[in-house]
């Protein structure tokens, strides 16, 4: 209950908004939604809350509760590396493979926007592939992505151990910085950052 990023706490000059989310009989979390509408934040404070907890340190939380973990593992998009000899998809299935290696059924994966250096169809196909796999082995999954075509098939199969959270964003396009349950959308909002960004320019 009331889960936040301790690092963005410990920067911000004011309450920076908590989560809350209950997935007792769930092994996946996929999060979707608007463009700068706290998701890596959220994934952060998930991460930081289990590496605190399993160190007997204060959790940046109203009340927090989770299994021990044995590994916990982080794939996060990189920015593109001039000196690399191969691809950046390459670097992401290197990064992929040497986690998967040291993974066991206590292990805890955090995902953000992996699996996006070619097209839609193809790294949908590359997510739904790993995270099927990563499920059958019971590791717990947090993935962060705007692949809809991937969230999309694979809301519609239903699973009772998976649940998905969207940024919640207003009408008038507001980020909340909450984390609600609901089908993913087809759509990031990135209109709502162009408007902001040049709104004001003549």
């Amino acid at each position: 209950m009331g889960l936040y990023d301790i690092g963005l706490a410990l920067t911000m000059n004011k309450k920076v908004v908590g989560n809350s989310l209950e997935m007792d009989t769930k092994n996946q979390v996929i999060i979707t939604g608007a463009n700068q509408g706290g998701k890596s934040t959220f994934l952060r404070s998930i991460g930081l809350a289990q590496l605190m907890m399993q160190c007997g340190m204060f959790v940046p939380a109203e009340s927090f509760t989770a299994n021990i973990c044995n590994g916990l593992f982080t794939h996060f998009k990189k920015e593109e590396d001039v000196t690399m000899e191969s691809g950046k998809f390459d670097e992401e299935l290197k990064r992929m493979a040497l986690i998967v290696h040291h993974l066991t059924p206590d292990s805890m994966v955090l995902l953000n926007e992996s699996f996006s250096a070619t097209n839609e169809r193809e790294d949908s196909e590359i997510a739904r592939q790993i995270l099927e796999a990563l499920l059958e082995k019971g590791i717990k999954v947090f993935f962060v992505t705007h692949l809809y075509e991937f969230t999309s098939n694979y809301y519609n199969k239903r699973r009772e151990d998976v649940i998905f959270l969207r940024a919640e964003r207003e009408e008038n396009g507001k980020r909340t910085f909450l984390m609600i349950e609901g089908e993913p959308l087809p759509t990031s909002f990135g209109k709502d950052l162009y408007d902001q960004i040049f709104s004001n320019k003549d």
